[in-house]
């Protein structure tokens, strides 16, 4: 088996890589739908301030793609890199996914981008508005895309597993894209674009504001961008709800852990904070009836049947299922060209046992546990800064529309500084999601032990520290061209 410094550096470097990705993308989605609102109220009205609104917003836009497409590329460079047995034993599955998205990303992308930012004298004002929505559209399928893949890693559909090429394979193409994991993922992460967005925009118009410029762009950016902020939370709200169901009828371990939920049972607690919960009110979320069952961490470890008879094995049985698929397979690869009939016994130990050939890696019980107090708080982060983001973006619509906000310097300090957190809230729900499904790489099926590459701990250490210098330039020199084209301003006004 790998030693654990590779494993624990190579998730590092990759969690870096993604976290670093993710500071760019939601913005590019939540920018797109603002700034081609703002075209097609130029379009329908005419009103030239609108166009240079647009055109201010647009060019933000360009600097934060340009950066995004750099580190994603990264990201997916790291999978032959660092997961090279990832890559071997899923490939055939997660590679269509990603070169779709490539297509989406490279093709539809690219090209109307390219009318979007450099066409506005060049082609009609309606095909130009065309441009800049297909170009949000393009961005959003581009994400659907990357999503399909890691939702098929936390809950693996349409594929069957060959011994012969020693590769899972997909069987159904359509299975993997209507996975219902990444319907509910790509719903939330592309609305929790449009609150990023929202906010970065309202923050930036309340600076503006505080500066007493541009009065009439700021107040109209900050119209817009509310609206659109309090339509994609309130999506984000109903998406996050039916992740919640798929995560405790798919990854029971990763709903119990951000719970902190040790014993389960019916009616069981949602946690405010540890010591104030409210009953009954985690089997409502989690099923849908207060009376639903919800297991906890040590259900799951020990073993557990639910109400209507359904039983699920403990760890242990698990693990020695997975082993016993891990011989099977063994004993298949060396007698099949020797032994054939034997080789067709093994082959159907195999397939009885396959659904648990994942827990053969597992060595403990206590892997299976992730870390507890991290997706436990990194949860309530999440949902209490963005319960905090929407109130915000009500009370600042709230009072601009009643014509109150200049006079609230508070309040536009407040807008300001919420720009970092609505990256923290992103940031801390892409933790419950990928730390909250440890130790699986695939759910169930890889550990991410057996998924990484046979390189040295030195060379990833390495790199990592490479990535860190490298994207931290990105990220300065994004930030510092930001605040040079925000400090210029987009003299739309001088009111």
């Amino acid at each position: 088996m790998v030693e654990t410094a590779l494993v624990d550096w190579s998730r590092l470097q990759f969690a870096l890589t993604a976290g670093y990705h993710w500071l760019f993308v939601p913005l590019t989605l939540g920018l797109a739908v603002i700034m081609a609102t703002m075209e097609t109220i130029y379009v329908a009205t005419g009103d030239e301030f609108w166009k240079r609104t647009t055109k201010f917003w647009m060019k933000l836009f360009a600097i934060n793609f340009a950066v995004g497409i750099a580190t994603g590329i990264i990201l997916e460079f790291e999978f032959g890199t660092n997961w090279s047995n990832y890559s071997w034993f899923v490939g055939d599955i997660f590679g269509a996914p990603l070169a779709i998205e490539g297509i989406f990303a490279f093709f539809i992308e690219a090209t109307f981008f390219a009318v979007m930012f450099f066409g506005w004298e060049r082609v009609s004002k309606r095909f130009h508005l065309a441009s800049t929505w297909l170009t949000g559209i393009g961005a959003a399928l581009s994400a659907v895309w990357i999503l399909i893949a890691n939702s098929w890693m936390q809950h693996p559909v349409g594929m069957e597993f060959n011994p012969d090429t020693v590769r899972h394979e997909m069987v159904d193409f359509w299975a993997l894209v209507l996975n219902p994991v990444a319907i509910s993922k790509f719903f939330h992460s592309v609305f929790s674009g449009w609150m990023t967005g929202s906010i970065f925009v309202i923050g930036i118009s309340s600076w503006y504001l505080l500066k007493g410029r541009e009065r009439r762009f700021a107040l109209a950016s900050i119209r817009v961008a509310a609206i659109v902020g309090i339509i994609g939370t309130i999506a984000v709200m109903f998406s996050g709800d039916s992740s919640g169901i798929h995560a405790a009828k798919y990854q029971p371990m990763k709903l119990a852990a951000a719970e902190g939920l040790e014993d389960g049972g019916t009616r069981a607690p949602f946690s405010i904070v540890p010591g104030v919960e409210i009953p009954g009110m985690l089997s409502a979320l989690a099923t849908h009836d207060i009376d639903g069952y919800v297991p906890g961490i040590n259900d799951i470890l020990d073993g557990y049947t639910t109400p209507d008879g359904e039983y699920h094995p403990s760890a242990e049985e698990k693990m020695a299922r997975g082993k016993l698929a891990l011989e099977a397979f063994s004993d298949y690869r060396e007698l099949k060209d020797s032994d054939p009939a034997a080789a067709a016994e093994a082959r159907a130990t195999l397939d009885q046992n396959i659904e648990y050939f994942g827990y053969g890696y597992i060595e403990s019980r206590d892997e299976l546990v992730p870390p507890v107090p991290l997706i436990y708080w990194a949860f309530r982060v999440m949902v209490g800064l963005g319960g905090f983001l929407l109130m915000l973006m009500f009370f600042v619509l709230w009072a601009e529309r009643r014509r109150r906000i200049e006079n609230m310097r508070w309040l536009l300090w407040v807008a300001l500084l919420s720009i970092p957190l609505v990256y923290i809230a992103g940031q801390a729900g892409w933790i419950v999601a990928e730390v909250g499904r440890q130790p699986w790489t695939i759910e169930g099926l890889l550990p991410v032990k057996a998924a990484v590459s046979s390189v040295s701990v030195a060379a990833v250490k390495t790199t990592f520290w490479l990535f860190v210098a490298i994207f931290t330039l990105f990220l300065a020199i994004e930030i510092r061209i930001l605040f040079k084209a925000i400090k210029h301003g987009p003299n739309v006004d001088n009111d």
